[in-house]
């Protein structure tokens, strides 16, 4: 992920005498947390939906859902998971992410939390 939020490692093999019963699959999940001025929200749908509907394409996502939270109309919630940190990067470098997420969202926002996710199963 990066610096500020990193992911917990976990070990690749459990060493000898175990049996490995399947194989566990970890992808990269996350919560993307940002707030706008009320006055923005018409521009953030647009383009959420248009960041959304190319994210999805992506061979490495998994999801990509971003959610107005009820109750505030000014703070949006988006729901990411990729395959992989290499799908995740290869998202970040996409065309557009840096159009509507770096060009569009990221200049309108006022505030902005990640929150990484480990599944418990």
């Amino acid at each position: 992920m990066d610096a500020v939020h990193p992911r917990p490692k976990f070990p690749t093999s459990l060493g000898e005498g175990f049996i490995v019963l399947s194989s566990l699959v970890i992808m990269v999940s996350f919560t993307v947390r940002m707030r706008f001025a009320d006055e923005d929200r018409q521009a953030i749908s647009d383009i959420l939906g248009k960041l959304a509907e190319a994210s999805r394409r992506e061979p490495g996502c998994v999801s990509y859902v971003p959610h107005w939270v009820e109750g505030d109309p000014t703070t949006v919630v988006i729901y990411e998971q990729y395959k992989d940190d290499a799908s995740l990067d290869a998202h970040r470098a996409t065309q557009h992410f840096q159009q509507y997420a770096v060009g569009g969202l990221y200049q309108m926002m006022r505030e902005r939390a990640v929150e990484n996710l480990t599944a418990v199963i």
